[in-house]
């Protein structure tokens, strides 16, 4: 009946999140509001570690990709189940590092890193530095020159697959902002140039070929494609690749159409292309990194809304206006991306309308969604808008000057703030 499986309705044919009346949370805290449920995430976690447990003998790493959902308590979540973490900016790193997540478990990712954010990466002794072009690293090992530190550093390699995704999420392929390509023989070169910088430490290699990944066929080509260059580096260069970072992209149920694969799964297809090629060359079974993000926080989270104005459009559409919008989810103004919704305080009744849910912004494309169904609602009901655990709060913006939403962590009996509701004088902070 729904998307997630910590999502049901209780007596008063309320929905619930992890056993939570979304309603009652509606009215302790206020709307909009994001909740996102412990128990799930810790789940993951352990999910995706077990399998790395299971499938490499411990041999590896989870790290959990932090763009999706970033605040301090996610990184001390993640910590406390034994996974380091992606980031991705000096914002992300700060807030890590604040969390005490240890530096060494840390990735540091972007394809454009400014000098200060690499001299914080170096400063806290980040374990790995994704490198992502020639530039990146010649600025490193100066800024590992001047500091008298040295730098361990991944390359981030396009491996040239399709993952079979939206355009705006691939990332894999030639033509791309992200890495190294292995068809021009620049990401070859670009190893060459590693392995000759005095104060950088090449070990290992990074690819990501995109999000929302609902099958494992692009995962296994992307792993045979990384050891295969593995093996020319070892054989052509005469260097170790000790890690491999396989990246994320496993996708989540947002809606009926989507059927994603147990993690498990993913994780199994790809170890036996790793094991068999490992095998049949000779070569150490290298140290596995993956970075999972929205399958870890994404179908954890809902986020409620309060229903405004219902405008009737005959035989053309019907509109319901909620407290919310492209401000604290714009995923579909980005990717027309799908989501399914209940209202909160109806949830045992059927969807028996068909409707679009329109945000408060003053922009015309301000939608969560087109030609929903939904249950009927008046103004005053409660909006649930499943599987926003990823890529909502953390794309959230202030456009309108609308106040960011408070995020809720539910665990145990308990509900509790890990993320305030912004104030007004929040908007105001930095105006002179």
């Amino acid at each position: 009946m729904f998307v997630s499986k910590n999502l049901d309705v209780n007596e008063n044919g309320n929905l619930t999140i992890g056993g939570f009346d979304t309603v009652e949370l509606a009215k302790k805290y206020g709307t909009p509001l994001y909740v996102m449920d412990e128990d799930m995430i810790r789940s993951h976690c352990r999910s995706f570690k077990e399998s790395i447990d299971k499938f490499y003998g411990g041999n590896g790493l989870v790290c959990y990709a932090s763009k999706v959902f970033s605040c301090k308590e996610i990184y001390r979540l993640v910590a406390s189940e034994g996974l380091g973490v992606d980031v991705v900016s000096g914002g992300e790193l700060y807030t890590a590092i604040a969390a005490g997540t240890d530096p060494k478990k840390i990735c540091m990712h972007g394809n454009n890193k400014t000098i200060d954010e690499l001299k914080m990466a170096l400063e806290y002794g980040v374990g790995r530095i994704v490198a992502d072009n020639i530039y990146e690293m010649k600025s490193i090992d100066k800024l590992c020159a001047e500091t008298g530190k040295k730098a361990d550093i991944l390359l981030r390699i396009k491996p040239g697959v399709d993952a079979h995704t939206h355009n705006f999420i691939r990332t894999g392929q030639i033509d791309s902002k992200f890495g190294f390509a292995l068809e021009t023989g620049e990401a070859f070169e670009a190893v060459k140039f590693a392995l000759e910088c005095t104060n950088l430490n090449f070990v290992g290699i990074h690819c990501h070929i995109g999000s929302q990944i609902l099958d494992t066929q692009g995962f296994e080509a992307a792993a045979e494609v990384m050891l295969v260059f593995i093996k020319k580096i070892r054989d052509e260069l005469n260097a170790e690749v000790r890690d491999l970072n396989l990246g994320g992209g496993f996708g989540i149920q947002y809606t009926e159409a989507d059927d994603p694969l147990p993690y498990e799964a993913f994780m199994e297809a790809v170890s036996l292309i790793v094991h068999k090629f490992c095998k049949e060359n000779d070569m150490p079974l290298p140290f596995i990194i993956i970075e999972p993000g929205r399958s870890i926080a994404g179908p954890a989270g809902v986020t409620l809304y309060t229903v405004g104005g219902k405008k009737i459009i005959p035989n053309i559409r019907t509109y319901v206006s909620i407290d919310g919008g492209m401000c604290d989810n714009p995923r579909y103004i980005l990717y027309q991306s799908e989501y399914d919704a209940v209202v909160a305080n109806k949830a045992s009744e059927p969807k028996n309308t068909v409707v679009t849910i329109a945000g408060k912004c003053c922009e015309s494309g301000d939608l969560i969604g087109e030609n929903m169904p939904l249950q009927e609602c008046e103004p005053g009901d409660i909006l649930a808008v499943c599987a926003t655990g990823a890529y909502n709060y953390s794309m959230s913006s202030n456009y309108n000057r609308l106040l960011k939403p408070a995020v809720v962590f539910i665990k145990g009996g308990e509900s509790r703030v890990v993320v305030r509701r912004e104030t007004l004088e929040d908007i105001i902070r930095n105006d002179i």
